[in-house]
């Protein structure tokens, strides 16, 4: 078990309707109609909630192990994300693809940057051995 020395944010959500419902954080920062991936109309979907997310996570994550290799974090970096719903032998699940954009970074060092990236993020710790996940360096 993790001991956890301090909570530093709490996001709090309230739901209703599910996949065709609305979302809304409790500072009203966030209100979301939702929709049914693929479905016609307007609202977002959980996995495109779930890629937004991460792809921010990750970029934070990207900045911290520049930071701590004194490399100059690219302004222009970027993260493409793609969270596919698949259904399987076990029912649903959900698999991962993020191609990881650091112009300006030779592709070895950007390389060694993702991992540290990945073993530091909070949503990747969360999805370690949960989910099927590629990790790729977008090549200019």
């Amino acid at each position: 078990m993790i001991r956890i020395e301090k909570v530093l944010y709490t996001g709090h959500t309230h739901t209703t309707g599910g996949r065709e419902g609305r979302g809304r954080s409790q500072d009203g920062r966030l209100d979301l109609k939702l929709s049914a991936p693929g479905a016609p109309g307007q609202g977002t979907n959980p996995e495109q909630l779930f890629a937004v997310g991460w792809s921010a996570c990750f970029l934070g994550s990207l900045r911290h192990a520049c930071n701590a290799r004194k490399i100059r974090f690219p302004v222009n970096a970027a993260v493409d994300a793609q969270i596919d719903l698949v259904h399987g032998e076990q029912g649903f699940f959900l698999q991962a693809r993020l191609a990881v954009s650091l112009p300006d970074i030779a592709p070895d060092i950007a390389r060694q940057l993702i991992d540290a990236a990945h073993q530091n993020c909070p949503y990747s710790k969360a999805t370690r051995s949960n989910i099927d996940v590629d990790i790729a360096l977008a090549l200019a």
